[in-house]
């Protein structure tokens, strides 16, 4: 029978130690997932998921539930990458050995595509785009990756962005759309990494 995340937070205010093993057990790939598409690489990804668990070990007491517990500690880590990015600024570097999260890790929707293939070099490519998708997803300034990341990856809406960046529907709305403008620019950019030679032919041929 699985115990609930109320259940476990119960038993962790208590000093149950093992309870709160079993909310990092359950929720670690999706943490890791967030914290990978933030810097690109997996030891800086681990890093960051450790860093937000002991947060939120250290800041159960201010939990009060008025949001879902996965909503809270989204957000803590949402601010741990956040933080770690101001402060390395856009000096992330990807590996481009490390193919990243697997599929069935908790990713919302840029991984998805990996699920509907089968075949070695389908999966094999699906990883080389992901790879590229992340370079260029680390060109990006730290705000606009958070409000992808939230809305596109972690799959929140716009009220739950609104609510955890302290900001109002439209200014989510606009942000997101920036993000997602400046997004489409470097892929564009960098059409060859995803073999799309043909459509920046094209857009010089425009200009």
């Amino acid at each position: 029978m699985l115990i609930s995340d109320d259940d476990l937070l119960s038993q962790c205010r208590t000093g149950d130690r093992d309870a709160f093993q079993a909310l990092v057990e359950k929720y670690q790939h999706k943490v890791y997932t967030i914290a990978y598409r933030f810097v690109g690489n997996e030891a800086d990804a681990n890093d960051l998921a450790q860093e937000a668990f002991i947060k939120v070990y250290q800041k159960l007491s201010t939990f009060r539930g008025e949001s879902s517990f996965l909503t809270w500690l989204y957000h803590i880590t949402a601010n741990t990458c956040r933080d770690e990015l101001r402060k390395r600024q856009n000096k992330w570097t990807v590996s481009l050995d490390n193919p990243g999260p697997q599929p069935g890790d908790g990713t919302a929707r840029v991984e998805g595509v990996r699920s509907t293939m089968a075949g070695p070099e389908e999966v094999a490519v699906a990883r080389e785009v992901q790879r590229n998708l992340q370079r260029v997803l680390n060109q990006l300034p730290a705000e606009q990756k958070l409000i992808l990341i939230m809305r596109e990856i972690q799959g929140f809406s716009y009220e739950e962005i609104a609510q955890q960046l302290e900001c109002s529907l439209g200014t989510v709305k606009s942000r997101l759309s920036r993000a997602r403008a400046a997004l489409k620019d470097l892929v564009v950019a960098n059409a060859e990494l995803f073999g799309l030679p043909g459509q920046v032919n094209a857009l010089k041929g425009r200009g």
